[in-house]
């Protein structure tokens, strides 16, 4: 039986949900009262607590600051009929946490931390769990080098906090897209399988360049060719070529999206044949031109599902299906969506209710 841990909570003296414009929450910028912290500190865990969400004090000196000791992570709890909340896949997201910091030369955060500190975290803030249809309290683990030291080295100590943000729909229509030739988002050998600071900040400066030209995201291309699309922004891609679901294999410059494998299950599961594996610039493009190509659309724990409306290449645009009429896509954002909030059985024990 796992332990229960001591989580010392301190709780804010005032509350902002009576300040909290609910019908009106952009994405990540309304935190809730609390957060979770501990510190890694002579090769254990220690100081696990719950305390009013603001400033943490830190050295100008620390490790994340100069060599990118940082990774994240991003779930989301939602609000169920009856009133229960529950989490959505934190097991994958806790494992994919864990990769991402074996990767970056950082220590492993248990599970009883990761799981026992969310839920009490959730606890104490469970009046910002959003009701709205498409709402949903979005949770943002991150862990980051604390070292005051300037030494190209792994640090010795480390900060992991739980941070928790109430949100709504992160794109409120299809995107126009632009496939990217020039810049790369991930490189083979990298990083690009890690949810580590460094990938988006290397994204800015294309997906600004892209913004200017009148687009709304990125498809990131290989390396190497730009041959191969790999991902759309800050998400997984996903096709229906011929009637079947299509989606670029993961690899060590894709990130293994828990949005994606939830998608492919429960494609599998509606009777869709589903194929992983590389998809070539030119197929895509082929198959928008002579109708083959009927769906496109980005997949992530933000994003959810996302249609792709209009997609940009070597100047082009191509014009996609009409969003309405992408049947695949629909049934399963719908299926996802039911799941999550409790309108549909949960076949697969993806929700952890709290």
């Amino acid at each position: 039986m796992t332990e229960t841990l001591d989580i010392k909570i301190t709780k804010a003296a005032e509350t902002r949900l009576t300040v909290t414009d609910f019908s009106q929450l952009p994405f990540g910028k309304v935190f809730t009262d609390h957060m979770f912290t501990a510190d890694y500190e002579d090769g254990e865990w220690k100081n696990l607590q719950i305390l009013p969400y603001g400033p943490i004090p830190m050295s100008p000196a620390i490790s994340a600051l100069h060599y990118g000791q940082a990774i994240f992570e991003g779930l989301k709890a939602y609000r169920h009929p009856d009133g229960r909340i529950s989490v959505f896949r934190a097991d994958k997201n806790f494992e994919r946490f864990n990769k991402s910091a074996a990767r970056m030369s950082m220590p492993t955060i248990p599970e009883e931390i990761f799981m026992q500190g969310l839920a009490a975290l959730i606890n104490v803030d469970e009046k910002w769990v959003p009701n709205q249809e498409d709402y949903a309290l979005y949770i943002r683990p991150v862990m980051f080098a604390m070292d005051p030291y300037l030494g190209v080295k792994a640090s010795d100590t480390y900060k992991f906090a739980l941070l928790t943000t109430p949100t709504g729909p992160y794109y409120s229509s299809a995107l126009k897209v632009k496939i990217e030739t020039e810049f790369t988002r991930a490189d083979e050998g990298g990083v690009g399988f890690a949810k580590t600071a460094g990938n988006y900040a290397r994204s800015l400066y294309p997906f600004e360049q892209a913004k200017k030209e009148g687009y709304d995201q990125l498809i990131w291309t290989d390396s190497v060719t730009h041959e191969f699309i790999e991902e759309a922004g800050t998400a997984n891609l996903l096709f229906v070529i011929n009637g079947k679901l299509v989606t670029p294999s993961v690899r060590s410059t894709v990130l293994d999206g828990v949005t994606r494998d939830t998608i492919i299950k429960l494609a599998k599961e509606a009777g869709v044949e589903v194929e992983e594996r590389r998809v070539s610039v030119k197929e895509v493009i082929e198959g928008i031109e002579n109708g083959s190509l009927t769906e496109a659309f980005a997949a992530g724990t933000a994003a959810t599902v996302t249609h792709v409306g209009e997609l940009g290449y070597n100047g082009q645009i191509y014009k996609l299906t009409d969003p309405s009429t992408r049947h695949i896509s629909n049934g399963i954002a719908k299926k996802l969506n039911d799941i999550r909030y409790g309108l549909a059985p949960d076949e697969f024990g993806w929700n952890w209710v709290l």
